[in-house]
């Protein structure tokens, strides 16, 4: 049996090496990986100092350094921010604007090419979502959505596609109660996306009526990132928001093939009921009183 830290080990040098950690020139554009992820982040939107630094899990110094070498540069201007002026905010200039998108092209080349030299590209992306799900645990984001938003939509299909992958007469959402996107929008209900670095990794809809009752919908989360407790955080954050919109009684509906979901509702106060609905699909009910 091979050593599991010799494997992580060969893992980390691999990743090193292909994404050019170590080069003073990164992608060939004069400066090394960390200026440039800097440049990426404030490009991608993140303009305070602060956020910026924790995002990119860099130390004052460092940042600083970074900050000011991409200034000497005529890449990044810095200024007080404008409500407190102990925070600063940073902003790509025409040059940094143009410096950015030249790194994004040759990313998106540099991961085309990374994609197209493996004869199982699918398998690479499915190795690679768990592992920065694993890695970036810590930074996975619970965000209050509309549920017609494109986060949103994206973890609804999967969760549809793996209904029909998993129950034995396969799913068909126009057969179900789907629910209305206005029942999981305030002040009726919410609905939740867990996300990493932009990206979706699962879902819970608040389905509510304005009235004390209302119910969790569409629980999901990418195989990726399963065993990271998303889905119990995901639960959370719909429970609150039902006690915050003065939602006394929740209920639930599922099958009986996802096990994993019935475990998180008997580890978590729910209590098996009656069927309250006439949906073909669920055959277990639960409710939680809040």
């Amino acid at each position: 049996m091979l050593d599991p830290i010799s494997r992580v080990r060969r893992f980390n040098r691999a990743v090193t090496s292909e994404v050019g950690a170590l080069d003073t020139s990164f992608l060939g554009r004069g400066r090394p990986l960390g200026a440039a992820r800097v440049l990426n982040a404030i490009g991608h939107g993140r303009s305070d100092v602060a956020e910026l630094r924790d995002y990119l899990a860099l130390d004052s110094g460092l940042m600083s350094r970074l900050l000011r070498s991409l200034e000497e540069e005529g890449l990044v201007t810095t200024k007080p921010h404008p409500e407190d002026a102990r925070r600063r905010i940073a902003k790509l200039t025409a040059a940094g604007r143009r410096e950015f998108e030249a790194y994004e092209t040759l990313s998106n080349a540099q991961a085309e090419s990374m994609l197209a030299r493996h004869s199982q590209p699918e398998a690479l992306l499915a190795a690679m979502d768990m592992v920065a799900a694993a890695l970036g645990r810590s930074r996975i984001s619970i965000d209050l959505l509309d549920p017609r938003s494109e986060p949103a939509r994206y973890c609804l299909g999967e969760y549809y596609a793996e209904l029909s992958r998993r129950f034995a007469r396969g799913y068909d959402v126009a057969l179900s109660r789907d629910p209305d996107a206005t029942d999981m929008i305030a002040p009726r209900g919410a609905f939740f996306v867990a996300l990493s670095d932009g990206l979706p990794l699962g879902c819970v809809g608040l389905k509510g009526a304005g009235g004390p009752l209302a119910e969790i919908k569409r629980l999901w989360v990418a195989p990726a990132a399963r065993g990271l407790g998303l889905a119990r955080r995901l639960m959370d954050a719909a429970e609150t928001a039902a006690r915050q919109l003065s939602i006394t009684t929740l209920r639930l509906d599922t099958n009986s093939a996802l096990g994993e979901a019935m475990q998180l509702y008997r580890r978590t106060g729910w209590t098996e009921i009656e069927r309250f609905n006439d949906d073909p699909y669920p055959d277990l009910f639960f409710e939680k009183r809040l």
